[in-house]
């Protein structure tokens, strides 16, 4: 077991920043012959805005004007983002949203 796990099962709480470092060591270190595949960057971001607009969504009651003021982002901007990723943006309160690809 890592520090980092040990910190966390003792009820602390992990920085964003921290948590996103450790998952990119792990995916690095999962590579043990070789870098991933080029195209690294876009990737990431992708994987990054999915569960970030859904969780947000699902936090603002599906209120896609308080969801896009919550992100910093323009209406129509998250509106877009909402149909090019596929997520289900209707007003489902707190409960888990649907994501499209989702493994789980």
């Amino acid at each position: 077991m890592t520090a980092d796990n040990a910190a966390q099962k003792e009820g602390q709480k992990e920085g964003l920043s921290a948590s996103v470092e450790r998952h990119l060591r792990d995916y690095f270190d999962a590579h043990e012959q070789g870098l991933p595949a080029s195209g690294l960057y876009e990737r990431v971001l992708h994987e990054i805005e999915r569960p970030l607009l859904a969780l947000t969504l699902m936090q603002c009651g599906g209120n896609q004007l308080r969801a896009a003021e919550l992100l910093g982002l323009n209406r129509n901007t998250l509106r877009k983002k909402i149909r090019i990723l596929g997520l289900d943006a209707g007003r489902a309160g707190k409960s888990r949203p649907r994501i499209a690809n989702d493994r789980g």
